[in-house]
């Protein structure tokens, strides 16, 4: 049995996205992983995992009618690591602008905000979502070293699925950027005990698992 098996991953379960991807990714790198929305078992693992793809409105109003909300602050205030994964990322901020006016969880100061016509070189509007692989970007003065990025290449491709990005009020936050078109955005934030990405490091190939072989080896050595 993988020695890091003892670490327990409790991945929200809001019910919307990529939640048993996530499993399966922490499962590979050895992680005991649990869809759950027990507030119990969240606050009692040694990572807290946000997934989520969809509706930013139906994730908020799921989380506050199940108390999920309330845990992840629990979770945040505490120091369990939390990490936010697409919509995940996107719900940690103050609020969205997508199809409305929505306020989010409020553990990072910022904005979610809307793809508006981005255009590549020549003029020509790319298409919304961005689907697919895009490069991740370290902007100065970010450093990847004790950080869930260390080891990943700089300029690695990761795969993004979305149409909004987190604008974080503090560049002190952001990790990685990504350009679409010509837009730059935010797409991995770290806060305190958070960490978070736009793109899916589980569907990212083998730099995307060393993401999570990262939050293994923090939590085990967190342990020790």
């Amino acid at each position: 049995m993988n020695e890091d098996f003892n670490i327990k991953a409790a991945i929200v379960d809001h019910r919307l996205g990529n939640l048993y991807s996530v499993k399966l990714a922490c499962e590979h790198v050895g992680m005991q992983a649990e869809v759950t929305d027990d507030s119990t078992a969240i606050l009692a693992a040694d990572v807290v995992i946000l997934p989520g793809v969809g509706a930013y409105e139906d994730a908020m109003l799921a989380l506050h009618e199940s108390g999920l909300s309330k845990v992840i602050h629990q979770v945040a205030a505490e120091g369990i690591p939390l990490v936010g994964i697409c919509l995940g990322m996107q719900l940690l901020m103050t609020e969205s602008f997508e199809f409305g006016h929505h306020q989010g969880l409020g553990l990072i100061e910022g904005q979610v905000l809307p793809f508006e016509k981005p255009q590549d070189a020549s003029g020509r509007v790319l298409k919304v979502p961005q689907v697919g692989w895009n490069r991740i970007h370290m902007p100065a003065p970010a450093n990847w070293e004790d950080t869930f990025l260390a080891g990943v290449s700089e300029h690695e491709y990761m795969y993004f699925v979305h149409s909004f990005y987190v604008k974080p009020a503090s560049q002190e936050v952001v990790l990685a950027t990504t350009t679409y078109g010509n837009v730059e955005f935010c797409s991995s934030l770290r806060h305190k005990n958070i960490f978070a990405t736009q793109f899916h490091p589980e569907r990212s190939g083998p730099q995307g698992l060393h993401i999570y072989e990262n939050i293994a080896a923090f939590c085990k050595s967190a342990r020790n």
